[in-house]
């Protein structure tokens, strides 16, 4: 009887504990990675998120292999780092001319990190 009574307590503390465990357990979160590349900038428009924007607004356009990457990105925000400075732009459009980790920006996220004059720099950058 001994030996019963030890498998119904074992069992029932394995139950117990089990259905102390979430069922659901979300996934781990994985920190993004940051990336880095060239930004350039453009005029934005019509952009591939379904958005009009003009170049006063804090867009960036993402490459095509980040955009694939990233389906949910349009209206997502990046945090761009350039020469100790930082700036912030919400995705809205694709940048069929850049490379993967380059990103292209409208003229006042470009303007609020370096002249525009320089037309293309090396930054780093990460989704928010």
């Amino acid at each position: 009887m001994s030996s019963f009574t030890n498998f119904i307590m074992t069992t029932l503390c394995a139950a117990g504990l089990a259905a102390a465990l979430p069922m659901n357990a979300p996934a781990a979160v994985v920190a993004p990675r940051g990336s880095s590349g060239d930004m350039t900038y453009y005029n934005p428009g019509l952009g591939s998120c379904g958005l009009t924007n003009a170049d006063g607004d804090a867009v960036v356009a993402l490459s095509p292999s980040q955009y694939a990457e990233h389906p949910d990105a349009c209206g997502k925000k990046i945090v761009i780092n350039y020469g100790g400075k930082t700036a912030t732009a919400t995705v809205v459009d694709k940048c069929p001319g850049c490379n993967t980790d380059s990103i292209d920006v409208s003229p006042s996220v470009f303007q609020s990190l370096e002249s525009l004059d320089a037309g293309r720099v090396q930054v780093s950058w990460s989704f928010e």
